[in-house]
């Protein structure tokens, strides 16, 4: 068999793609662990239409106008047009700062669930055969979210966001070789340029939703081709179809797509928006005029990036200038090799693990996380990482906090990326090692299954 045909094999087997089932009847189980994927596309239709609202003022230009609103502290100035409609938005347009919140938290909370969702498969083991291409694709979609935030945090051009926005410049420019190219195609030229926000504003409500739009359609168009996981069950199940026995993979118990999943999937929505609501109500985002517009002569005392992009941020500060090199005349900086190279090679240890723990027959049921415990290690050493670099990412705060200078903090924590994520696998391992798999609880009050 040639490669060619392994890999139409291997997509046809994935998917399912002989397999003429009924939608309608397709079987989801009642667990609610399952529902943070649901939440993300909730999150992803709210940031779509608040987006919409939001983009009918916006002015994606930077070209100085006088600014003429309810911001008294600003009257009679000339500002940058996006800086001043997003003022326009905030204190002038009816329920525009509420609107803006929404946008804001619905953002966080996408990249959260996508998170968590994605947690929640890696340590039930749901990525692996049939659903290697799920994973792959759920990987595509976290750092589209991340993308999608990074280029919306630019847009208001007040003064945090532009220095902000400037180190993913700076990272763009420190690529060998490509680096000019990649500066010029997304920020358009040298940071800030009166291309540098029209260009973020394109790929922003542009070219990432559309990219993030498909990738979605993708992931739903493969789950519902396929059999949906299940946690173990306890025993034999009574289904309107007849006994479904413990151990028969084949057959998912759970509700019905229509009307019963349908059904929940609206409560969901309502309580995602109501969270998103209250959130938006109650928490104040960030402050545009209390920042003000850009000033390439100045910068704030305080920069960092959002909480889902601080591990990147963290890498940055860890790293030492002595690890430059050049080679051949091509110069390896460290902004590549923090702010790049090693977000590449977290991204793609995440993308290749169903490939890592690979398994010949397909898998249809989930697995007790307590019950792997190499697994279950790998998963609590990747979180124990990212924490450890997030909080590099916030050195500064905690060298206040702790009373000393950011040299200290940075050797203890350089150490402790190290050897916290070992150190953590080891215990994890230790403790789950003498572990067999059991059968989960599982509820025999489901109604349908899919044959």
């Amino acid at each position: 068999m040639s490669r060619v045909d392994r890999i139409v094999g291997f997509v046809e087997d994935r998917l399912s793609l002989d397999d003429d089932r009924d939608m309608l009847g397709k079987a989801f189980p009642a667990e609610d662990s399952f529902l943070l994927g649901e939440v993300a596309l909730f999150c992803f239709l709210t940031l779509v239409l608040t987006g919409m609202f939001l983009g009918m003022f916006f002015e994606p230009s930077t070209s100085d106008v006088t600014y003429e609103g309810s911001v008294e502290r600003f009257q009679g100035e000339d500002m940058p047009e996006a800086f001043v409609s997003v003022l326009h938005i905030t204190y002038d347009i009816p329920f525009g700062m509420f609107i803006r919140r929404l946008h804001h938290w619905a953002a966080h909370l996408f990249v959260a669930s996508i998170g968590l969702h994605m947690l929640r498969v890696f340590f039930t083991g749901a990525y692996r055969n049939p659903r290697e291409l799920n994973w792959v694709v759920g990987t595509g979609l976290a750092a589209l979210a991340m993308g999608a935030a990074y280029t919306g945090y630019a847009l208001p051009f007040d003064e945090f966001a532009s220095t902000a926005t400037g180190i993913g410049y700076n990272l763009a420019k420190s690529i060998p070789i490509l680096g000019g190219v990649v500066s010029k195609v997304v920020f358009g030229g040298e940071f800030p340029s009166s291309a540098t926000i029209p260009r973020l504003y394109f790929l922003h409500v542009l070219v990432i939703p559309v990219l993030i739009g498909v990738l979605i359609a993708v992931h739903m168009g493969i789950l519902m081709r396929q059999k949906h996981t299940e946690a173990q069950r306890e025993g034999d199940v009574d289904t309107q179809r007849g006994i479904v026995d413990s151990d028969d993979d084949s057959r998912v118990i759970g509700l019905p797509a229509f009307p019963n999943q349908t059904a929940v999937s609206a409560v969901v929505f309502f309580l995602t928006l109501a969270t998103l609501s209250t959130l938006a109500g109650f928490l104040p985002v960030h402050n545009v005029a209390e920042y003000g517009p850009n000033n390439p002569a100045g910068t704030p005392e305080l920069i960092m990036p959002d909480w889902f992009l601080m591990w990147v941020y963290g890498f940055l500060k860890l790293l030492p200038s002595w690890m430059s090199f050049t080679v051949a005349g091509i110069h390896v900086n460290t902004e590549f090799i923090g702010g790049i190279v090693l977000p590449t090679l977290v991204f793609a240890a995440i993308l290749a693990w169903p490939f890592v723990d690979f398994r010949e027959d397909p898998i249809h049921f989930t697995a007790n996380p307590l019950k792997r415990p190499w697994q279950t290690a790998v998963g609590v050493a990747a979180v124990v990482f990212i924490m450890i670099a997030s909080i590099a990412g916030m050195n500064n705060i905690a060298a206040k906090v702790l009373g000393t200078e950011t040299g200290p903090i940075n050797a203890l924590l350089t150490v402790a990326v190290f050897l916290g994520p070992l150190a953590a696998a080891a215990v994890t391992y230790l403790v789950l090692r003498g572990n067999r798999p059991a059968r989960a609880d599982r509820s025999a009050e489901e109604v349908a299954s899919d044959d």
